[in-house]
Order: structure tokens, then sequence, then C-alpha cells
């Protein structure tokens, strides 16, 4: 039996080369918009395999209402620029996720209360690469 650690420090993420620091406890998500194949069988059993090339993704970052970035995401959900995100775990096995084209969707709701509440900044990729 082989155990493996798992650090969440070993994970980084960048916007426009900004390092992303006072990240909330679910961090980041990831995710793809559509399959990467789709099949389709007709009458006779007869099978199509087809490939989907949508590069459409979708990044969900998570951060601390201290975080020292917030008002630049803010500003950068306000601006509707393009900017490049790179998401890499160093942990076991190591992962890479980068995209050269993305957009902040909007600014993080905000709540203010007797405790902290973590920011959630949802990016529209255009061209996510999962490696």
């Amino acid at each position: 039996m082989s155990t493996r650690t798992y650090d969440p420090k070993n994970v980084t993420i960048t916007v426009d080369g900004i390092y992303i620091t006072g990240l909330g406890e679910s961090m980041v998500e990831i995710a793809k918009d559509e399959n990467s194949y789709e099949t389709k069988v007709g009458a006779q059993g007869d099978t199509v395999l087809t490939k989907i090339n949508n590069a459409l993704g979708t990044i969900k970052i998570t951060l601390q209402q201290t975080s020292p970035q917030l008002a630049y995401l803010d500003r950068l959900a306000n601006s509707g620029r393009m900017v490049p995100v790179s998401i890499i775990s160093a942990n076991d096995p190591k992962e890479t996720t980068s995209v050269t084209e993305a957009f902040l969707k909007k600014p993080a709701d905000r709540k203010y209360g007797k405790e902290a509440e973590d920011r959630e900044y949802e990016f529209q990729a255009l061209d996510l690469k999962m490696e």
C-alpha cells in the first residue's frame, strides 16, 4: 500500500501573472463546459464517436474576505479584459491547467456579517487546457 500526501500549499494560481493569495477553504474548481467526445448509435448498432472541439471551461476561485487580490479581481471583472490563468498543483500527481484567454463573469458577491465570508470569482475560459 502506498500512502501519498496532498498539500494545498503546493497549488499555485496566477491571473495575468499575479499570484492569488488568501485562498478560501475550497480554493479552486476547474471544469470543462462540455464533454470531449460524444457517441451515437445507429438503428443497426453501428457506433460513431465524435470529437467535440469545444475548449470552453469554467474556473471558480474562492478567496477569503481579507485576500489582498479582491480589489484587483473586482477591477478585472468590471473591465471585461481577457487574461491568462494558470493553476499548477505540484502534488503527486502533478497537474497543470492553463488558459491564454479568460474573463471574469462578474465581481464576487459580497456578504458582511458576524463572520468573514468567502468570495467566489468565476472565470469563463475560452481555451481551457488540462494536463
